[in-house]
């Protein structure tokens, strides 16, 4: 059913907080294109109205750390039926679209700046080679009617295709003003179904909840610390701890010691952080900084006030773990260069799952 979004200031007594609608689309979007993880974590804005080859215009296109597309597009006062078929004929213009071309579109909206250099900049990686490959589709409205919500729901999970609505409310109290925001399919779902419905192209599906961590041991992070006080990191660079911010609550990570082998298995419980603000539990219940803590590798809070250098943390609830010494490797396991990246491979993750004696 559509979704509706309420909000009460706590007091002596609940009050709620008005809703109004946004005066205009504009300053919503323009919102948006001020900070785009409105919409998804790790996105970089490549342009707003672009023109499309039969003359219409697409509000928003943006790109993430995997080179995959993302078209955005406001609701405005189209049909259900008239919005969602726009969002899908500029996604069949967007597909096409080349690196030149992504690059050239980025220069027209940032003059001077270049697409290459931007892209390091927000992902600390260089544009990887199959960009556009995959591309993702958001409609941005302020409610969805039955008919929108029905249409959205039976393309995602019949046909896989990468659509998601994201609901923005106004609320204002007193001068302060308020945006809430709410999903209609959680989105790592539109991402799981997306990665089903393509496995005979590329490579197999992401099942949604699997990640590995590549944790360095040494001088800037201990595992003895990590296994101790729940948690893993990454840091010394954007390209470094960037990919970390996928993990979410709930996801499960299996922990790699580069050179070493597996060592661990855990539920995400806190989102990444620098590690200054990461906060853990004494064994006598009181909290306190992690940074404050007797720990093997104290050089974890280094850079700490460079958010390009400095180490950022995730917490994990660790399910199974083992010392450095005992880690597990098989020939034939999947590997990956990044910090955190997503577990696809069957061979690799049900060889995890025995060694750890996981039941699912």
């Amino acid at each position: 059913m559509p979704i509706e979004i309420g909000l009460w200031k706590l007091g002596a007594k609940l009050e709620p907080v008005r809703f109004e609608p946004l005066e205009t689309e504009r300053k919503l979007e323009d919102a948006l294109a001020t900070d785009l993880s409105l919409v998804g974590p790790g996105l970089l804005l490549i342009k707003r109205q672009v023109t499309t080859t039969s003359g219409k215009f697409v509000d928003m296109l943006a790109v993430d750390v995997q080179g995959t597309l993302v078209v955005i597009e406001l609701k405005r006062s189209k049909t259900p039926r008239e919005a969602v078929a726009q969002l899908l004929d500029y996604a069949s213009w967007a597909k096409n679209l080349s690196r030149q071309e992504i690059s050239d579109l980025y220069s027209e909206a940032h003059v001077g700046a270049s697409f290459d250099e931007a892209y390091v900049a927000r992902f600390g990686s260089s544009v990887p080679e199959e960009i556009n490959e995959q591309h993702k589709l958001v409609l941005v409205c302020a409610s969805l009617d039955p008919e929108s919500e029905r249409i959205i729901e039976y393309l995602s999970s019949d046909y896989g295709v990468p659509i998601n609505a994201v609901f923005f409310r106004f609320f204002r109290d007193g001068a302060s003003e308020f945006l809430a925001r709410s999903w209609l399919i959680e989105p790592n779902e539109v991402e799981a179904r997306s990665s089903r419905a393509i496995t005979q192209k590329t490579s197999e599906p992401w099942n949604g909840r699997d990640f590995v961590v590549n944790f360095g041991d040494g001088d800037h992070r201990s595992w003895v610390d990590g296994q101790k006080y729940g948690f893993v990191a990454g840091g010394g660079g954007r390209w470094y701890s960037s990919s970390l911010r996928q993990l979410f609550k709930g996801a499960r990570v299996f922990v790699n010691i580069p050179q070493e082998g597996f060592v661990g298995v855990g539920t995400v419980t806190s989102e990444a952080v620098p590690a200054k603000e990461f906060r853990i539990v004494m064994p006598d219940g009181t909290e306190q900084s992690l940074l404050n803590a007797p720990l093997r590798a104290p050089e974890i809070g280094h850079d700490q006030d460079d958010p390009e250098l400095a180490e950022y943390v995730v917490g994990v609830d660790w399910i199974h773990t083992r010392p450095r010494e005992q880690a597990y490797r098989e020939t034939g396991m999947q590997g990956n260069q990044n910090t955190a990246w997503k577990l696809r491979d069957k061979f690799t993750l049900e060889k995890l799952k025995a060694h750890f004696n996981l039941q699912d």
